[in-house]
């Protein structure tokens, strides 16, 4: 797959900061998306404190927050309800705990998706790079009309022809 000359350039605006407190899958997450999406994942953190106080200092520095729900101690539920995020921020739900109630918790509370870790990996990197396509055309005025018209194309066969699987996780 022949890749436009500059996306990497653009994709590098992207800031995605990840809330999930299982090491194996947070690296395979950061690597994942940096690979994918050509993102920078410039941090994470394991608890809801952590990632609450986190997201609330550096209010700026973060494009995209990718949060878990079960964490290490609190719940991703709370970090989203405590973070004020900017209309061009995006909280991103990627968990094992799917259930319609919560999912629209999650959505009435703030998160701007939801998808199941176990089954919907594809959808959700499909979803961080339109986001990060969206940021990116924001932030730089440069893409023409052309350009921004075929980069998600690009994006999501890149998704598809991926191996997105996660790594397996041990059951919480």
């Amino acid at each position: 797959m022949e890749t436009l000359p500059h996306t990497s350039i653009v994709f590098m605006q992207t800031r995605i900061y990840l809330v999930e407190d299982n090491p194996f899958l947070l690296e395979w997450l950061t690597q994942a998306l940096e690979d994918l999406t050509h993102a920078r994942v410039i941090g994470s953190a394991a608890t809801e404190a952590e990632a609450s106080d986190w997201l609330t200092v550096h209010q700026d520095s973060w494009d995209i927050a990718v949060v878990d729900l079960w964490l290490a101690q609190g719940n991703g539920l709370q970090v989203i309800k405590c973070v004020r995020k900017t209309p061009t921020q995006k909280i991103i739900i990627l968990t094992n705990y799917v259930t319609k109630e919560m999912c629209k918790s999650c959505l009435t509370s703030g998160a701007d998706a939801f998808f199941d870790k176990s089954t919907e990996i594809e959808e959700f990197t499909s979803y961080v790079i339109h986001a990060a396509l969206q940021n990116a055309h924001g932030l730089n005025r440069m893409h023409t009309e052309e350009t921004s018209r075929s980069e998600p194309g690009a994006a999501a066969e890149t998704a598809q022809n991926s191996s997105l699987a996660p790594p397996q996780e041990s059951a919480k």
